[in-house]
């Protein structure tokens, strides 16, 4: 159950539910109908959201845990106060998920939940994930490159491009290394760089000017930068080029 709409036919399509053995028997948009719709079809796995209307995902959760207590729930939220989780851990949740979600995290979350009910865990075509978790890695870098060099010139932390992109730093860390075989800074520099030596080539402005003009205020560590970059000082590749 979620408060998003999208979010909910979202993960009815794309999930492989029946290689996790399961079928989806109800979706609710608030706490109040996904309450009865558990004391309908009382199922062995619950996906739920913290934020819902009427009855929020915690107090959803006192009321069924007594009830079902075979009962696994897996929560997605958007809630990253560590308090919620903890709350959600000490009412018996068996995974806390922070969106927007990995579709291996929603995966391994299945399977653990699958091993509770049966021990035998129902394990997904490797593959596939890989597939998946590809091709969101390129997605992820593709947009990350893009706003790094729509940004360049101000000062860029990883903090801000995670939270443009609604991932982890993390995750971002782990994807741009898996992409690239560069962290954050390295990318952000040689970017950087690549307009300071379109600016040496193309125009008048000081080498000071132009450290600041790409996101550098020192232009002491612009220069550092510079030559680990292109093995040669700004000056020097000004008067080369």
């Amino acid at each position: 159950m979620d408060d998003e709409e999208a979010i909910i036919e979202g993960l009815k399509a794309t999930v492989p539910w029946e290689r996790f053995k399961c079928k989806v028997v109800g979706t609710a948009t608030n706490g109040k109908d996904g309450l009865e719709l558990i004391h309908k079809h009382k199922p062995d796995i619950v996906l739920t959201d913290i934020k819902m209307p009427y009855l929020n995902g915690l107090e959803m959760l006192k009321e069924i845990i007594g009830e079902y207590p075979n009962m696994k729930v897996i929560v997605l939220s958007g809630y990253r106060d560590f308090s919620y989780a903890q709350s959600a851990i000490r009412l018996g949740v068996l995974r806390y998920l922070l969106k927007p979600s990995k579709m291996s995290e929603i995966y391994e979350a299945l399977n653990a939940a699958m091993l509770k009910l049966s021990g035998v865990p129902q394990d997904p075509n490797q593959d596939i994930q890989e597939e998946e978790e590809e091709t969101e890695g390129n997605f992820i870098v593709s947009r990350a490159i893009k706003y790094i060099h729509e940004h360049y010139s101000e000062k860029l932390t990883l903090q801000q491009l995670a939270d443009y992109l609604y991932v982890s730093t993390w995750h971002l860390c782990r994807v741009l290394k898996k992409s690239t075989n560069m962290n954050f800074v390295d990318i952000l520099n040689n970017i950087r760089i690549e307009y300071a030596k379109k600016f040496l080539k193309e125009t008048n402005l000081k080498v000071y000017e132009i450290s600041h003009r790409v996101g550098y205020s020192d232009i002491a560590y612009f220069s550092k930068v510079f030559r680990s970059v292109t093995g040669m000082s700004p000056k020097q590749f000004r008067e080369r080029a």
